[in-house]
């Protein structure tokens, strides 16, 4: 009978220790995991996103499955990011309108630092001032020249009001002292096609989508908003080469978790990014398609959005845009 009881409590204790081991969590990630990507396809975060979605799923061993959500200039999908669950299985790419949207919605639904916890700073691109080939300005010079000629008959797309190509044309009227028409998109490619299609004349965008539409002639690049040319771009000068100093316009990319996501999960993302920026493959694949491989940490990340978030405030304020 002795014998009998300590074979049953013996069943017991490895039973009770098998439910405790399968109680434990699964090692993270144990699913595939979204990457929201607040852009239609096709404009820069598209790209970067599409690349980055491949890298980090051979790191993490899962999926990273990429999912547009376009809209208010980034709104739509940035604020869709901030609602999931803060379990890691839902990351967002963001770019400057998370910096921008503070100072330009009278109601935003959701806090761009108290609704998101910061991964790392991934990548950054120049941005180019592009015309389309029937605009009779061969140099920046001209384009400003004409535009005071004839002051509210040229106009500039941009992927929504308040986006940083927006605002970076917005910049552009401001430096040049110029009247420029805003004809909003819901993304910057879109405004690119439509440019390309003769419906606008001007377009601030991120370098990468260009390159083949330039090559092709199909628009004319007048000046890269950059502190250097770029080698890509050889023969295109600078905005302040061109004349107009202070016009450098940068669009940055951090990725993002909803608050709450566990301290050990954000450490993993960022240390796998990290991992992956440093690595050659990496660094080549996304200089070829015009993007400088960043990382940060998540600390560091927050203070620049922060700083950022500053910065287009005057431009907003001087530009006097809000929307209701």
């Amino acid at each position: 009978m002795r014998v009998f009881r300590q074979a049953i409590y013996a069943a017991l204790c490895l039973a009770t220790c098998a439910t405790a081991v399968n109680a434990q969590p699964a090692a993270y990630p144990s699913k595939p995991v979204r990457f929201i990507l607040p852009f239609p396809a096709g404009g820069p975060t598209d790209i970067l996103g599409r690349i980055i979605g491949q890298k980090l799923a051979v790191q993490l061993g899962q999926s990273v499955v990429p999912e547009n959500r376009p809209g208010a200039g980034g709104n739509v999908g940035t604020e869709y990011g901030a609602k999931q669950a803060p379990d890691g299985y839902s990351i967002v790419l963001a770019s400057p309108s998370l910096a921008i949207s503070p100072s330009l919605y009278k109601k935003l639904g959701y806090d761009p630092i108290k609704d998101f916890a910061p991964i790392t700073m991934v990548a950054h691109i120049p941005n180019v001032l592009l015309v389309h080939p029937s605009v009779p300005a061969k140099t920046l010079k001209e384009l400003v020249q004409l535009a005071k000629a004839n002051p509210g008959k040229l106009n500039f797309g941009s992927g929504g009001l308040g986006t940083s190509n927006h605002l970076g044309s917005e910049l552009f009227k401001s430096l040049a002292g110029v009247n420029i028409v805003h004809v909003p998109y819901k993304g910057s490619n879109e405004a690119m096609v439509s440019m390309m299609g003769g419906h606008v004349d001007m377009v601030v965008i991120g370098v990468p989508p260009t390159l083949p539409h330039i090559k092709a002639g199909r628009v004319r690049p007048l000046a890269v908003l950059a502190a250097e040319r770029l080698a890509y771009l050889p023969n295109v000068p600078t905005a302040r080469e061109a004349g107009i100093a202070n016009y450098e316009v940068t669009t940055w990319y951090v990725l993002l978790v909803p608050a709450g996501t566990p301290r050990d999960i954000i450490v993993r993302l960022n240390a796998e990014w990290i991992k992956l920026a440093e690595m050659p493959d990496t660094r080549e694949k996304l200089q070829a398609a015009g993007y400088e491989p960043m990382s940060s940490t998540p600390e560091q990340c927050v203070e620049f959005i922060k700083t950022e978030t500053v910065r287009w405030a005057k431009v907003i304020k001087d530009a006097k845009l809000r929307v209701e």
